[in-house]
C-alpha cells in the first residue's frame, strides 16, 4: 500500500513500471470512472477513488 494520494509515481513503484506506463494506467482508470482527478494538477497531479455517483470523465485525456 501507501499513504496519501494516489500519484502517477507511486503507481509506477507498486507496479514496477515506466512513469509513462502508470500514466496511461491511471488515465485508464479515470477514462472508466474508478479514479477522479484531485483539483492540484502540474506536478503535483494526484488520484483518488471515485465516490458513488461520479463519472470521472475527464473529456477523453489523451497523451
Amino acid at each position: 500500500g501507501f499513504e496519501g494520494k494516489l500519484t502517477s509515481s507511486k503507481w509506477a513503484k507498486i507496479a514496477q513500471c515506466s512513469q509513462d506506463t502508470a500514466l496511461r494506467d491511471i488515465l485508464e482508470l479515470v477514462n472508466h470512472g474508478i479514479l477522479v482527478k484531485d483539483a492540484a494538477g502540474g506536478r503535483s497531479t494526484s488520484y483518488s477513488l471515485a465516490q458513488t455517483g461520479e463519472t470521472g470523465t475527464s473529456g477523453g485525456t489523451t497523451l
